[in-house]
């Protein structure tokens, strides 16, 4: 598997990629965000930037082959549900303040619907979602009342991966 993984990796940029990495080279080594987005697995994907930035050390979505290996992971339909959901926590974190507030929830929508939805339609969404989520009243979602909301939904599991 980490073969093919390493295979798909040197594959975005051969010329940036050795193809035998040493230990240090797995995390020094890094494909610019740019290149991990025009992934067949990616490409159509709306929040492409943030899964990007999610997994990336760096926080700008450059990925070394350890990044994209933990995202292939994460990704995997056998990771456990519990890393699925921090992780989807952490793309939907715009701000990565640590919560998602109604500033992330705008992005979110504007980031899923692009201009389907009417500004108004996006501000009633979003405080809808804090509404029905927000158990202890501060008018955002903890990693906790992330995970009840997620958790409630019978298809997250289903649909929050990639095949490689």
């Amino acid at each position: 598997m980490t073969i093919s993984v390493h295979k798909r990796f040197r594959e975005l940029r051969p010329d940036l990629v050795p193809r035998q990495m040493t230990e240090g080279q797995a995390s020094s080594v890094k494909v610019p965000r740019e290149c991990i987005e025009k992934m067949p697995e990616l490409r159509e994907n709306p929040f492409r930037r943030r899964i990007c930035e999610a997994f990336s050390r760096d926080g700008l979505g450059n990925l070394s082959f350890e990044d994209f290996l933990d995202a292939l992971s994460v990704f995997s339909e056998q990771a456990p549900r519990d890393i699925k959901v921090f992780y989807a926590f952490k793309i939907y974190d715009f701000d990565q303040d640590g919560f998602i507030g109604h500033a992330d929830l705008m992005s979110c929508l504007t980031t899923m619907t692009k201009n389907e939805l009417s500004p108004e339609e996006h501000q009633q969404i979003a405080d809808k979602v804090i509404e029905e989520a927000d158990v202890d009243g501060d008018g955002k979602l903890s990693i906790l009342e992330f995970e009840h909301v997620i958790l409630r939904a019978p298809d997250f599991l289903s649909t929050f991966h990639i095949r490689i």
